[in-house]
């Protein structure tokens, strides 16, 4: 007996089929092609992504000879949504994704207009242009006819609607439209029709792993299942993955490296205070009952990366080349600070200090450097933005970070690890999860199933299919140096650079 995972990313799509033990037994994957509609917006079309995700798991079950699958799970990036016909199903819009930006106005019309630190408390978000309410608020200016008779759903509620003709929303999804209440686990009526939208935009809510229904007939004969599997929503991608590392569902924290780069942490569901609302990070409810994660996100992590990566090498610098260069020492005394800080807010800043107006910088070259230090610069400054996030995180749970999971592609950079090691003086855990998002997926899938009787149980099972990890000790010659040029150098000047993207901003000056 299988379970099927499917993790739609930002960047992938990806389909995995599992054993009961949580071990990757066929792992297919295809790249999530981005479109640019002819409204100016970037997304995805949602048919093609249903090709892809059907045509990946067709291939995932005839490679493994067909067997007998259980359970499917679906996880998802966080607030991407698209507004699909109530009765027939039909997308009514493409799939707008979570980095879209043309809904900043909206996102500043809903500061405007509730008290943020009530809402705040209610759904454990401050608004953003990121959030459903936002994007639906967007469309009900520029298209106002797909609202009529649409449900909203996010790429894993879509795609668990081809797979079963049943629509439904996992909380942990539910919640970062803006318009879910984390505090009751229901949808926020009053708040909805406050902005002239119904409530019936919105699907059923359902904890993490609920099943929506089984395979229809024919899409279990297209794909080569059983009528009878169980399709599952296994929600938020970053918050599914938390099931795999080791310690991160159990008051542990993490950092996912990716595109976008997240740390996420994990404590005892409660009313949220005032300490939560200043800390800029983001709340909601845990896959795991009784449950809460915090999460702060830097949304051009590994983004920036890429994008050195092509300035510096126009597209033909390879991984194998950028880890040479990583390796020259920056001095004579070998490697630590460049002394070039970099402001990786190429896509504006996100948590702890959320601004869509700031702007990547340089501060600190020479003549002298050269694309060695540029490079080294770029991991350097990412390492400082997920510092000042730390911190923050800390003061929230009340007990310092010592220890951190890092997993995600980011994570077989060990220069890069190391950089975030000597910055924050932490121990990073590398474990040996190569798809942490497509287990969690399938653990979630199993439980709803009746696999495992709990979350726990599914945990421990993936738990004893680990074969290991890898860790990475901190200097402390290097944090003193990293220390200073932290606290003297990106602390003072991080809020200068928003500041000043905020004026080119009103005044119109440059693109964003």
């Amino acid at each position: 007996m299988m379970l099927l995972a499917i993790d739609i990313g930002t960047t992938n799509v990806k389909v995995g089929l599992l054993d009961e033990r949580g071990s990757v037994i066929v792992h297919k994957d295809c790249p999530n092609r981005k479109l640019r509609h002819r409204d100016g917006y970037v997304g995805y079309d949602p048919e093609l992504l249903w090709a892809t995700v059907a045509q990946l798991m067709k291939e995932a079950v005839e490679s493994a000879g067909g067997p007998c699958v259980r359970a499917v799970g679906i996880a998802s990036m966080a607030e991407s949504g698209l507004l699909a016909d109530r009765v027939t199903g039909r997308p009514r819009t493409h799939l707008i994704p979570w980095f879209e930006t043309v809904s900043v106005p909206q996102a500043e019309r809903i500061k405007r207009e509730v008290d943020v630190r009530e809402q705040f408390v209610r759904t454990g978000l401050l608004p953003s242009f990121k959030q459903g309410l936002s994007k639906l608020l967007w469309l009900k200016e520029i298209f106002p006819e797909s609202l009529k008779g649409s449900v909203w759903l996010s790429a894993s509620a879509y795609i668990a609607y081809r797979l079963t003709g049943r629509m439904a929303e996992d909380y942990t999804l539910a919640a970062r439209t803006f318009a879910f209440r984390i505090d009751r686990k229901q949808w926020d009526e009053p708040l909805i029709r406050h902005f002239g939208l119904r409530p019936e935009l919105f699907p059923p809510a359902c904890p993490a792993g609920t099943p929506v229904g089984s395979v229809l007939p024919e899409a279990a004969r297209l794909l080569g299942l059983q009528p009878d599997t169980v399709v599952g929503l296994a929600g938020h991608d970053h918050v599914c993955a938390s099931l795999t590392v080791p310690g991160a569902g159990s008051g542990g924290v993490y950092n996912s490296m990716g595109t976008a780069e997240t740390m996420v942490g994990t404590f005892a569901e409660r009313a949220l205070e005032d300490g939560d609302y200043a800390s800029g990070l983001s709340f909601g409810l845990h896959s795991v009952a009784g449950t809460m994660f915090w999460m702060g996100g830097h949304s051009t992590s590994g983004g920036s990366v890429e994008w050195m990566r092509e300035l510096i090498g126009g597209g033909n610098l390879t991984y194998a080349r950028i880890m040479e260069l990583l390796e020259e020492p920056v001095s004579a005394c070998g490697h630590g600070p460049t002394g070039i800080l970099f402001f990786p807010y190429l896509s504006g800043s996100g948590a702890p200090q959320t601004n869509h107006a700031a702007r990547a910088a340089f501060v600190g070259l020479t003549a002298r450097h050269g694309a060695a230090d540029m490079l080294r610069a770029v991991l350097e400054g990412n390492a400082y933005q997920m510092e000042l996030l730390r911190e923050r995180a800390a003061q929230v749970g009340g007990s310092p970070i010592h220890r951190m999971a890092v997993v995600g592609g980011g994570a077989k950079n060990p220069a890069w690890l190391q950089i975030k090691a000597d910055v924050s003086n932490v121990t990073l855990t590398v474990p040996d999860l190569t798809e942490a998002t497509l287990v969690g997926a399938a653990l979630t899938a199993g439980v709803g199933a009746g696999v495992y009787a709990s979350f726990g149980e599914a945990m421990r099972a993936a738990a004893s299919a680990a074969s290991g990890a890898w860790t990475v000790s901190p200097d402390a010659g290097r944090n003193a140096r990293y220390r200073r040029v932290y606290e003297h150098g990106f602390k003072a000047l991080a809020g200068v650079l928003a500041g000043y993207g905020e004026w080119l901003h009103e005044k119109g000056i440059g693109s964003m």
